[in-house]
C-alpha cells in the first residue's frame, strides 16, 4: 500500500434420552461426532462471529466519525460469543503455558469454561497468570525471548483485542501493516516494491528498533490507550497482563518496560505504542519537514522508509532517532541503514565509480536493484541466505531425529515442509533460490537415508524418483506486487 492509503477494514456427542428434562433412568452410550454434530459445531462459531461483528458495528463507526471520541462502555463485548470466537481463533497444537491447558483439554468442556470465564472478568476477580518464558533461535543465531501466556489468558486477551480493533482500525495510518486484519507480510511487501519502483526513490532507510517488545514504556502504553479507552475495566485488565510477570527457572520477574513478545495481545499493544510515538510522527514529518518525495511501510517494529533526496534521508534518521529516545525506544544500531537504492540508484553509483547499489532486507526477503531482460530496472526479492541456512538446518536436525521412520513419512513430512516455505517465497523473481530450497532438502536427505546403513547403495536416480514423488515442484505461487496491490488498494 502507498503511504497514504488507508483500508477499512472431533467432539464426543451423548445420545440424548427419550424423556427429556426427566431423571435419566439409565446412562446412555457415548458416540464418535458425526458430520451433523462438526456441520452445526461450525454454524455455531460462524453464528458467533456474526453476532460479535453486529454487536461491534456501532463501535466501529463512532470510532471512523469521531477521532477523539473516549468509549467509556466496553467490557460487555467481552462475553461468551467473543471468548469463543477468540478460543478458536487459537492455535491447536500451541505449547501450553504454566497452567499446562491445552487447547484440547479445554474444547472438552468448553461451554461452562467460558461461561466461567465470563463471570469472572465481568465481576472483577479474574487474575492472570505469570507467562512461561521460552526461547526459539533467531536467524542470526540468537534466541529471541517469548512469553507464553495461559490458555484462559490467551482467550481473554483475544477478545480484548477483538474488541479494541473495532475502534483502532480506524484510528491505524495506511502504512502500518503489522498483525492487523485483513493484512499480512505479502501486503506490506507489495506496498513497498510497488512504491519504490513507481515513486521518486533513490534512498532507503532500513531501520530496527532495539529490543522493541522487551523496551516498551508501560505508563507511556497505558496514557496512550486512554486516549480512546474511557473504560478503567478495560484498562484495568491490560495493566493486570502487563504486571502478570514472566516465569523463569522458577522465580516469577516483575518489570515495568515490556508487552511479553508472544501473547497474544501483545503484538496490539506494540502497534498502539507505535501509531503514537511514531506513525502520527513520522506522517506529520513527511507533510511538513520533507522537501521531496517519501514512503513509509511499517510491519511490527521493522521499518523501511524511502527517500527521494539524501538531506531528507539523515534528517529524518536523526529525527527518528531523538523521537524515540523519548519514549525509551532506540534504534538497533547495526540493523538500521541509510543506502542509496531504486531506478537510477545503479547508474548514478556507476558514474561515481563505487560499484553496485547495496541490499536490504525485509519481512524474510533481500531487496536488490536488478534488470529485466530489456535492461529496464527491476526490483528483485530473493530469500534472505540467514533464514534459508536456518531452515535447512532445522530439516537437518529433524531428519536425523526421523532417519529410521518409514520413507514414505519421511516423505509426507518433507512434502508439509517444502510446501509451507513455498506458500510464503514463492514470488516473482525468487525461482532461483526456491529451486535451491528444493535441492538442498534433495540433498539432505539422501545423506540421512545413506545413514542408515553402512552398505546403502542409494543413488541420486533413486533419491530424485523419490523427491520428484512427494516434494512438490517450485512454481511461482503470488502474482507480482503490481497486481495484486491494484486489487487489493484500487485507485
Amino acid at each position: 500500500m502507498h503511504d497514504t492509503e488507508k483500508s477499512d477494514f472431533g467432539i464426543v456427542a451423548m445420545k440424548p434420552t427419550n424423556k427429556t428434562g426427566l431423571p435419566v433412568a439409565e446412562l446412555v452410550e457415548p458416540r464418535p461426532g458425526t458430520k451433523g454434530n462438526a456441520e452445526q459445531q461450525r454454524m455455531h462459531r460462524t453464528q458467533s462471529r456474526a453476532r460479535m461483528s453486529q454487536s461491534l458495528d456501532r463501535v466501529r463507526k463512532v470510532a471512523r466519525l469521531k477521532k477523539k471520541e473516549r468509549f467509556t462502555a466496553l467490557l460487555h463485548h467481552i462475553n461468551v460469543d467473543a471468548l469463543r470466537t477468540a478460543f478458536y481463533a487459537l492455535r491447536r497444537k500451541a505449547a501450553a503455558g504454566v497452567d499446562g491447558i491445552t487447547w484440547q483439554d479445554y474444547e472438552a468442556e468448553l461451554e461452562p469454561r467460558l461461561r466461567g470465564l465470563q463471570a469472572r472478568v465481568h465481576g472483577g476477580v479474574y487474575q492472570p497468570q505469570p507467562s512461561r518464558r521460552t526461547y526459539i533461535p533467531k536467524a542470526d543465531g540468537k534466541q529471541r525471548p517469548l512469553a507464553i501466556a495461559a490458555l484462559e489468558d490467551k482467550i481473554v486477551q483475544g477478545a480484548t483485542v477483538l474488541v479494541l480493533n473495532a475502534i483502532y482500525e480506524g484510528d491505524f495510518c495506511g502504512f502500518s501493516y503489522g498483525f492487523r486484519p485483513g493484512r499480512g507480510p505479502h501486503d506490506a511487501l507489495d506496498a513497498l516494491s510497488v512504491a519504490i519502483s513507481e515513486r521518486r526513490v533513490n534512498w532507503i532507510m532500513d531501520a530496527d528498533i532495539q529490543n522493541f517488545f522487551g523496551a516498551v514504556s508501560q505508563e507511556w502504553l497505558v496514557r496512550f490507550l486512554k486516549h480512546r479507552i474511557g473504560d478503567k475495566r478495560i484498562i484495568r485488565l491490560i495493566q493486570k497482563w502487563l504486571k502478570a510477570g514472566i516465569l523463569e527457572d522458577g522465580v516469577v520477574i516483575v518489570d515495568d518496560r515490556g508487552t511479553g513478545q508472544g501473547s497474544v495481545i501483545s503484538p496490539f499493544l506494540g502497534n498502539i505504542y507505535l501509531h503514537y510515538v511514531l506513525d502520527l510522527w513520522a506522517k506529520r514529518w513527511r507533510q511538513r519537514e520533507a522537501t521531496g518525495d517519501m514512503i513509509i511501510v511499517r510491519y511490527a517494529d521493522d521499518l523501511v522508509v524511502g527517500f527521494e533526496r539524501e538531506d531528507d534521508a539523515r534528517r529524518f534518521r536523526d529525527a527518528m532517532r531523538a523521537r524515540l529516545e523519548e519514549f525509551m525506544l532506540s534504534l538497533h544500531p547495526d540493523k538500521t541503514r541509510l543506502i542509496e537504492f531504486g531506478r537510477r540508484a545503479a547508474v548514478n553509483r556507476k558514474k561515481r565509480g563505487v560499484g553496485k547499489p547495496e541490499t536490504f532486507d525485509f519481512l524474510g526477503f533481500t531487496f536488490i536493484c536488478g534488470k529485466s531482460r530489456r535492461g529496464n530496472f527491476l526490483l528483485q526479492r530473493k530469500t534472505r541466505r540467514d533464514r534459508m541456512r536456518t531452515k535447512l538446518r532445522e530439516i537437518k536436525a529433524e531428519l536425523r531425529r526421523r532417519m529410521h521412520r518409514p520413507i514414505p513419512e519421511q516423505g509426507r513430512w518433507l512434502k508439509q515442509v517444502a510446501t509451507g516455505h513455498f506458500a510464503y517465497f514463492a514470488v516473482p523473481t525468487n525461482g532461483r533460490a526456491l529451486n535451491a530450497f528444493r535441492f538442498y532438502i534433495t540433498d539432505l536427505w539422501r545423506r540421512t537415508l545413506r545413514r542408515r546403513s553402512q552398505r546403502s547403495g542409494l543413488t541420486w536416480e533413486r533419491v530424485t524418483r523419490l523427491t520428484d514423488h512427494w516434494l512438490p515442484r517450485p512454481r511461482i505461487l503470488h502474482p507480482w506486487p503490481q497486481l495484486r496491490f491494484a486489487v487489493t488498494h484500487p485507485r
